[in-house]
């Protein structure tokens, strides 16, 4: 337990750094997508969304998940369900967050190769979904509890914001 504490602050900053991938490289999704006829301006987003993920997102995802890990092995108590079902969700929504980071790098080569039909209001939308898991990653650990009804009301807020972002806009 003497180097948990390192462990655990180790984990904290290379969440934040992947975070901060999770939320700025879908805005330059955004960016990229409703300028795609200002070719110098689309090279240069380009760039910006390769060295984002690949040196910056990327190692920050792995630093994360390798210090979670660390952080288990050092106090597997963590793991028992009985007494700390929060790390159970944390660890699920933790998979999805995986999960969405993944696509961004789908989503970058699409848009890199001009192979990407999404649209900015996909993307604006897209960008909603890190800030939706975070919450709920940072509620469990903070709390350490589970509430299905905070999962719910956070779930159900997120999906009115994609909807309210997605929906068409009235022509007065």
């Amino acid at each position: 337990m003497e180097y948990y504490t390192w462990v655990l602050t180790f984990h904290v900053v290379a969440f934040m750094s992947w975070m901060a991938m999770l939320f700025y490289l879908p805005r330059l999704f955004v960016y990229h997508v409703e300028n795609i006829d200002k070719k110098e301006y689309v090279e240069i987003v380009k760039i910006q969304e390769f060295k984002i993920y690949k040196y910056i997102g990327h190692p920050a995802m792995w630093a994360t998940i390798l210090s979670g890990i660390t952080m288990l092995v050092l106090n597997p108590v963590l793991l028992d369900f009985n007494t700390n079902p929060w790390m159970y969700a944390k660890l699920f929504a933790l998979i999805l967050l995986i999960i969405y980071s993944f696509s961004l790098d789908k989503y970058r080569k699409e848009l890199h190769n001009e192979t990407c039909n999404k649209s900015g209001k996909f993307f604006r939308m897209y960008n909603e979904m890190p800030t939706m898991l975070a919450i709920l990653i940072v509620g469990y650990v903070i709390t350490k509890s589970f509430s299905l009804l905070f999962t719910a009301i956070i779930v159900v807020l997120f999906a009115y914001i994609s909807y309210a972002i997605m929906k068409p806009k009235k022509v007065i």
